[in-house]
């Protein structure tokens, strides 16, 4: 059967709940009782699979390795640089763990409509790929590369620490964000904390604002810290409370992964006008065939001035708009669902992006004996243009939450169609 008839048709419960909060309880050490979990977070799974044809998920890979082509030329490093903060400027060696890509599927294939450097769920979504259950004769779309997702991180957190240093071994890592006990994915951080420590290195879990620089090195809880992966939103590392890390960053006094640098050439939104633009990545000197990928895979995105507000307010109903330095769906707006003052604060403040809308594709499901249907995008994760995992995000409104009943990240399971 095909994807999209699963998706509309298949009810069956594919992750068993209590197994899940289980998995999620022993991954975490146990700082996550599984009935405690089920109370704080009841919508950040949802229990149904989405599926996806393998094809897809190839056309996805080949988007990606398009992309990454593209960032690799110093023609396109030189441009997207030219509007990158300062600090984004010098390329210390790391490549940021952890890329994500998210996708929405139409008729034509992935439409890619967002890239990010510090993408959330993938440690929550080993664990859900690990429960999940076969359905309807689909395949669990297994993690990359076959040895497991704890190798996966050993390997890649070690190739970021070689990328900068090459005489030390590394030890000690930091995972950090502001006041990260606040912060919903705080679980995750915690999983996150105790798998880094299965794999043979120190973990610690800092707020951004508790690290001291001092001595050439980056100091948290009077220890020096080796590698920090970074889950701030702080791109640029301009907030004053980051003074610490920024400077310590800056000197190459530890290693950030991901990084400034790493933001300004695959995440800032910005880009995705370049991007979507052949006749300008053909100026670049990017090749035909990576055009064509890339033409076909990145909705058309602009810059909104003051000089094409009329004309972008008047098509506005086929438009998503989107701070160029926003995060997690802050200041994104369906075009049909803007006001006249929302509008006027967008054309003000010049730094946002307009985006051929592409409508997500849904999921049905049963909620309370009600059928109802879901929107779903798709995120790729990737170490250097190489899969990790691959995930779902269903949920309900105008962009993706942790909030839908019925929704949250779902397992994907892969749907082999007749002929391929």
């Amino acid at each position: 059967m095909l994807p999209e008839a699963l998706n509309a048709r298949c009810f069956c419960v594919s992750v068993d709940r209590e197994d899940l909060n289980s998995a999620m309880a022993a991954a975490s050490g146990d700082v996550f009782p599984a009935a405690e979990f089920t109370v704080t977070h009841p919508h950040l799974f949802s229990e149904l699979a989405t599926f996806l044809s393998v094809s897809i998920l190839d056309q996805m890979r080949s988007v990606v390795q398009a992309l990454e082509r593209v960032a690799a030329m110093p023609a396109y490093i030189e441009a997207v640089l030219s509007y990158a903060p300062e600090i984004a400027r010098t390329d210390h060696g790391p490549s940021g763990v952890f890329m994500g890509y998210d996708f929405h599927l139409d008729a034509s294939g992935p439409r890619l409509i967002e890239i990010n450097t510090n993408a959330g769920g993938a440690f929550l979504n080993a664990i859900l790929a690990k429960v999940q259950r076969r359905c309807c004769g689909a395949e669990t779309a297994r993690i990359s590369p076959p040895q497991g997702f704890s190798a996966a991180l050993t390997n890649m957190f070690g190739r970021e620490w070689r990328s900068q240093r090459t005489s030390e071994p590394l030890r000690r890592i930091a995972i950090t964000d502001d006041r990260p006990q606040e912060q919903y994915l705080y679980p995750e951080f915690v999983i996150a904390q105790e798998m880094l420590r299965d794999c043979g290195f120190e973990a610690v879990i800092v707020d951004g604002a508790d690290f001291r620089h001092a001595g050439g090195r980056l100091l948290a809880d009077g220890r020096a810290v080796d590698l920090v992966y970074n889950r701030l939103t702080d791109f640029a590392l301009e907030e004053p409370a980051h003074e610490a890390l920024r400077n310590a960053y800056a000197a190459g006094d530890v290693v950030l992964s991901p990084n400034p640098f790493n933001h300004a050439v695959h995440a800032d939104k910005r880009n995705l006008v370049m991007l979507s633009d052949p006749e300008r990545l053909g100026s670049l000197g990017v090749d035909a065939a990576t055009i064509e990928i890339l033409s076909a895979a990145i909705p058309r995105t602009v810059m909104v001035t003051r000089d094409n507000a009329d004309e972008l307010w008047a098509a506005r109903k086929d438009l998503f708009f989107k701070p160029a330095k926003g995060y997690g769906s802050k200041g994104a707006f369906r075009g049909d669902k803007l006001t006249r003052s929302t509008w006027a604060q967008i054309v003000g403040d010049e730094g946002s992006i307009a985006q051929a809308f592409v409508p997500p594709s849904t999921r049905m499901m049963r909620i309370d004996g009600e059928t109802v249907s879901r929107k779903v995008d798709v995120r790729l994760y990737t170490y250097r243009g190489e899969p990790l995992l691959v995930a779902s995000r269903v949920y309900q409104g105008q962009t993706t939450n942790m909030r839908t009943p019925g929704g949250g990240f779902a397992p994907v399971l892969l749907v082999d169609p007749p002929g391929e």
